[in-house]
């Protein structure tokens, strides 16, 4: 059985510890101690060096008691802006901020969710094949943890990362790749009022080429957006240097590719029309995957769910997440829903049952595949 109180309590006691991305030292130092107790074997990798944090991922083993199936369980240790100083509040039975901060639910109810699986597992004398946990680093804004992961320690057949805002049921199998498409536009300056003739404006050749590009919602795999624009020093001066970042998705790397290149070309476009320069930074951040439905990780997972009396679905997503990682380095992984709602506002929360259900999912997973 989950313990409902301290469950509760060790969420209040994660969101309290301040985690940006690449400042999670205090927390892995919290979470290794709490594993190594549990009885897991724990090391620590070396994804904060090559990613510029304080600390590594954290790896740890629970050896099974029978042969089957490896399985590791994820969540990310870090949180958005603004996460220092988290105050958390229950009130009728969710787990809010005080408004002045983010609630860190996103990922710690996932991190909090395993923990207590565990320690059932082990109070339960459940038996179950080997398992595996990785908290990750630096999920936000890039997903550095999981691609400097050392996948060398990891000997998982299926991966279930504990991060979508679905509540308990929600099975995500199909995620999308995603562009970087950042530019610098050169032009010319000159003086605004007296020879502007005689300048280039970096401004007039970014807005011609987002008034030339398809945006937003592209098709129902794709979707694309200039998110930062930088320049301009004065009203005066016609503008030499404008630095553009946007970002291109897709569920299919081809449909991809073209939206990419469209971008690529209408910034070349209006470069050459205007008589500017632009280079290009276009860098693959991370690739699609898709699990069939009839895949064991997912007919188990949903066998999973209707013990628990859950009705699960399979969805797709336009997110990134560790999932993708997972599944371009070999691990099949799918991403459960844990019910953090509204992330990365001051408005983020929890209900306390959805907290409850996500820990007896992971419950119920190390149960099916230690049959």
């Amino acid at each position: 059985m989950i313990n409902r109180e301290r469950l509760v309590d060790e969420f209040l006691e994660l969101v309290k510890i301040d985690s940006h991305s690449a400042k999670e030292g205090a927390i892995a130092k919290v979470l290794q101690r709490k594993l190594e107790e549990i009885g897991l074997e724990v090391t620590v990798d070396e994804a904060g060096v090559k990613a510029g944090g304080e600390t590594g991922n954290i790896i740890a083993k629970l050896k099974g008691k029978k042969q089957g199936k490896t399985i590791v369980f994820s969540s990310h240790m870090d949180t958005v802006v603004p996460g220092e100083g988290v105050k958390p509040i229950v009130k009728d039975n969710i787990i809010y901020s005080d408004g002045t901060t983010i609630l860190g639910a996103d990922d710690k109810a996932g991190i909090a969710a395993i923990l207590e699986a565990l320690r059932v597992v082990k109070e339960n004398k459940t038996i179950h094949s080997d398992i595996e946990v990785a908290f990750s680093i630096w999920e936000e804004g890039g997903l550095f943890g999981a691609k400097y992961l050392d996948y060398s320690k990891l000997n998982a057949d299926y991966g279930f990362v504990l991060d979508s805002g679905g509540s308990p049921g929600e099975i995500i199998t199909v995620g999308p790749a995603q562009d970087r498409v950042n530019a610098k536009i050169t032009g010319k300056s000159a003086h605004a009022g007296v020879e502007p003739e005689n300048g280039v404006s970096a401004i007039m050749i970014a807005a011609r080429a987002i008034n030339n590009m398809k945006l937003l919602r592209i098709d129902k795999e794709t979707t694309a957006n200039i998110g930062v624009i930088k320049g301009g020093e004065a009203t005066n001066i016609v503008t030499a240097e404008v630095l553009i970042k946007g970002e291109s998705r897709s569920l299919t790397e081809k449909r991809l590719d073209a939206q990419t290149e469209h971008m690529a070309n209408a910034l070349k476009e209006a470069a050459t029309y205007f008589g500017g320069k632009v280079e290009l930074d276009i860098e693959r951040m991370y690739t699609p995957f898709s699990i069939a439905s009839e895949d064991e990780i997912v007919v188990k997972t949903k066998e999973a769910f209707s013990r628990m009396g859950i009705e699960s679905y399979t969805a797709a997503t336009g997110g990134g997440s560790d999932t993708n990682i997972f599944n371009g380095n070999g691990v099949k992984a799918i991403n459960l829903g844990v019910g953090m709602k509204k992330v990365h506002t001051l408005e983020e929360h929890i209900s306390i049952k959805d907290l409850e259900d996500s820990a007896r999912m992971v419950c119920e997973i190390i149960r099916i595949f230690g049959e």
